[in-house]
């Protein structure tokens, strides 16, 4: 077969992507903001309290911390939003208002566990939606991707 041949024969189809099913784990996929160029940030700054935005306004605000994993006693460097959220999740997830999208009860159940990522089954029985782990799936697998809420590489 010639070079140009070679060139121009058909491609052996691309070998098929692995579809999410329901043990697929998913969380916020921070690259993917800085990808579609979103500024995260201002986006987070939105799930805080006052008191919470007055902390950080204020000038000798850390911008790290150590936080110690109550679970594992691993002490971590986080920045200092992070640490907000991990230390308020109560507070953050019991603000969801009744009739809150699927989207946002999801990103704040993430920003509330620290990004560990979740299958549907697990999202469904943490944001009070059982019996719709069928749709969190839909919704988190489709062909868009709603605020970086992605399937783990």
């Amino acid at each position: 077969m010639s070079e140009e041949e070679t060139v121009l024969a058909p491609r052996a189809p691309a070998a098929r992507l692995n579809k999410p099913g329901l043990g697929t784990r998913f969380h916020i996929d921070f690259d993917w903001w800085q990808r579609e160029e979103r500024e995260i940030e201002v986006y987070l700054r939105t799930y805080l309290s006052e008191a919470q935005l007055e902390q950080l306004r204020q000038e000798n605000a850390p911008q790290t911390v150590d936080w110690v994993d109550p679970e594992t006693a691993e002490v971590r460097s986080m920045n200092f939003m992070e640490f907000l959220f991990r230390t308020n999740a109560a507070e953050l997830m019991a603000g969801e208002e009744k009739g809150a999208s699927l989207v946002d009860a999801i990103f704040r159940l993430f920003l509330a566990n620290g990004n560990l990522p979740l299958t549907p089954v697990e999202i469904a029985e943490k944001v009070g939606r059982s019996g719709q782990e069928r749709t969190i799936l839909r919704t988190l697998s489709g062909a868009r991707v709603y605020k970086g809420i992605r399937p783990v590489d």
